[in-house]
């Protein structure tokens, strides 16, 4: 005779796994929301520090190079050398005189009325040339119109450009040899006169 076996009645799961699509708790939805806000919150604190980082180099920058042009492009100030006289040929015209500046040096000569921004109409720049020869000026990085004279070693006027234009670069040549070059304000010339053949002293 044999023993029956027991058997376990198989009961029922009362719970169920719930669906992957099925709608999260409240409290899980407002958490996560919360936690979002809070990453947002923090990249935009963080890229916010390092835009306003960049902006202040960046501004830095800028104020640097201005102020380095600033001290690079400083207006030069008249500097008073001697005393300039003109002698014209007509005795219906006076004599003028002008109190100059003196430029000699290579460096001088290239800058002469380099980034000026206005000059008396008594003054004038007088450039003493290396040698008798014909030359050439221009009006590059030059802000004010301008009478150039052209001199001879006799102390001749032998040519004048007048009104040249600023910043032309356009070449004002002298076509006679000159050994001086007088630059005035625009219009000097015929304001007062002055013509090819005049004599200056200096």
């Amino acid at each position: 005779m044999t023993k029956k076996k027991r058997t376990k009645k198989y009961q029922p799961q009362t719970t169920t796994r719930k669906s992957a699509n099925a709608p999260l708790p409240k409290a899980g939805l407002k958490q996560k929301l919360m936690i979002g806000i809070l990453i947002f919150a923090m990249l935009l604190f963080v890229f916010g520090s390092l835009f306003k980082s960049f902006s202040a180099k960046k501004t830095t920058a800028n104020n640097t190079n201005t102020t380095t042009n600033t001290i690079e492009r400083a207006e030069p100030q008249f500097r008073k050398d001697g005393v300039l006289s003109i002698l014209p040929q007509s005795p219906d015209v006076e004599k003028k005189q002008l109190d100059i500046e003196i430029v000699k040096t290579p460096e001088a000569i290239q800058q002469g009325m380099m980034y000026r921004k206005s000059m008396d109409k008594n003054k004038g720049m007088l450039f003493l040339m290396e040698k008798e020869e014909p030359q050439v000026f221009w009006m590059k990085n030059t802000h004010i119109p301008l009478d150039i004279i052209y001199i001879g070693t006799n102390k001749k006027i032998v040519s004048i450009q007048p009104n040249a234009i600023p910043y032309s670069e356009a070449q004002l040549p002298s076509r006679i040899p000159a050994k001086y070059v007088l630059e005035v304000n625009a219009d000097y010339c015929r304001e007062n006169g002055i013509q090819v053949g005049d004599s200056v002293d200096f």
